[in-house]
């Protein structure tokens, strides 16, 4: 990682810390190793994130449905799904000193990075599943595993849902959800935690009778997925499509393509499509003893195949601020410069439907109170509109701390599109100023016609 990217990326995290995106986990009691809480304003963009995928994928479309499913989940479902056998495994090294461990593919010299040792054991297999107990008496026999990965629960449920929503192939379950590994995870702020978030799609087709019926589903979801990140404003052009090889895909794969996207420390996947081919459902079926063949209305019972878009949520909100990170070294307010806001104004260009807050509401100067009023009034009118379920629905902020070019400044920074800013004209005929926050630029918009201005920007 080059000195520019390296700065790069220590400004996104100390943007997140100190602006309540992205926190150190359990930070009072020194942090936990790659652990990480999302603050007020993370959760906002997390949920932002989620609620648009949930929508393009689920809600929009009339062959996919939704679930939820439970963490903790029989033990033989992993067993059935390959998870507790060595395709489910990472080969770690121990230093020899300190007894640190590592793993060995990613430790690149060979030198233990707490105690500069080169002395390691040789290679061991280490399952990555987290492994807890089920009841009061810990033992073999309450052994339970946390889910090592959404899609599980999808295949699970296959028949329940087939049987409950009487769906015809080709559909698809999704689901949005917490997975956790026990691996050993190289850093990089949120990009590989042990506990992350996935949203996943296991889409269901015909038994394919030559590979281009399945082809054609996979080259269906790769545009899908090409047209999501579009959507959330990264930048085609960073992103690689990687074929895996035969010898690196996953035991369950028979066509796997990674989505490589340009982070600041490197080259990494940032979404994946699997084409799963029968194995989980023909492997739940030989491990319960129940039957997950589909039932054509014509012809012979069989095994669906799956085609398997994988989302990372954290991945995407990483790469969202990785794109949307923005330096203008113009610092000037109404022209005039002025060195209480720094050396450049920092602002986020998040898509506007993504970003925390769709827009922030302030009187120009606080010690007034005729124009507090009127801002109230202002905010109210904004906030109530969220009642509404409707796309003209924002989520508004108030600010009345600091003069008014620190205010948008800190709302640049935040990723806020828009500043509503009201001022002594406003008394006088209604008007208020509306700012926006990748020019600067700013015009003059009447009360009443303030929301649907918002809106047709917002969701434009």
């Amino acid at each position: 990682m080059n000195k520019e990217n390296n700065n790069l990326m220590e400004k996104i995290v100390s943007l997140c810390k100190r602006r309540g995106f992205v926190f150190p986990g359990s930070d009072i009691y020194g942090g936990l190793a790659n652990s990480w809480d999302y603050g007020p304003l993370g959760v906002e963009l997390k949920n932002n994130i989620k609620k648009l995928w949930w929508q393009k994928f689920v809600t929009q479309r009339d062959d996919m449905v939704g679930m939820d499913g439970a963490i903790i989940m029989n033990p033989k479902v992993w067993e059935a799904s390959g998870h507790t056998g060595a395709g489910f495994a990472e080969m770690l090294i121990e230093c020899k000193k300190c007894h640190q461990r590592y793993r060995e593919d990613i430790l690149e010299p060979k030198v233990c990075p707490a105690c500069k040792s080169k002395e390691f054991t040789e290679p061991k297999s280490f399952n990555i599943l987290f492994k807890t107990f089920i009841g009061p008496v810990e033992g073999d026999k309450s052994i339970v595993y946390l889910r090592g990965e959404t899609a599980q629960a999808m295949f699970v449920n296959f028949k329940n849902i087939l049987d409950t929503t009487r769906k015809t192939l080709p559909f698809g379950i999704a689901q949005i959800g917490k997975a956790f590994r026990n691996e050993i995870t190289p850093g990089n702020f949120i990009f590989r935690t042990r506990e992350f978030e996935q949203m996943e799609i296991e889409y269901f087709i015909d038994e394919p009778k030559k590979d281009s019926d399945w082809q054609k589903h996979f080259e269906y979801w790769m545009k899908q997925v090409k047209d999501w990140m579009k959507m959330i404003g990264i930048n085609e052009k960073k992103v690689e499509d990687f074929e895996v090889p035969d010898s690196e895909r996953a035991h369950y794969s028979k066509r796997t393509v990674d989505f490589m996207y340009e982070f600041p420390f490197g080259k990494k996947e940032l979404y994946g499509l699997a084409y799963r081919t029968d194995f989980d459902l023909k492997n739940h079926e030989k491990f319960s003893g129940k039957d997950l063949k589909y039932r054509p209305q014509e012809g012979q019972p069989f095994w669906p195949h799956v085609v398997e878009p994988s989302f990372g949520v954290d991945r995407s909100f990483l790469a969202v601020l990785c794109e949307a990170y923005q330096e203008d070294p113009s610092t000037s307010f109404n022209g005039v410069q002025d060195k209480s806001l720094g050396a450049s104004r920092v602002y986020l260009k998040l898509k506007p439907y993504l970003a925390p807050y769709q827009a922030a509401v302030f009187p120009l100067l606080a010690n007034k109170p005729q124009l507090v009023q009127k801002a109230r009034e202002v905010y109210q009118i904004l906030k109530l509109n969220n009642q509404q379920p409707t796309t003209n629905n924002f989520n508004v902020s108030w600010d009345e701390r600091g003069n008014i070019g620190k205010r948008y400044y800190a709302q640049d920074e935040i990723g806020t599109p828009y500043c509503v800013t009201i001022d002594f004209d406003t008394l006088q005929d209604d008007t208020v100023t509306v700012r926006d926050r990748d020019t600067a630029k700013q015009v003059r918009v009447r009360v009443q016609e303030l929301k649907d201005f918002l809106s047709k920007r917002i969701w434009s």
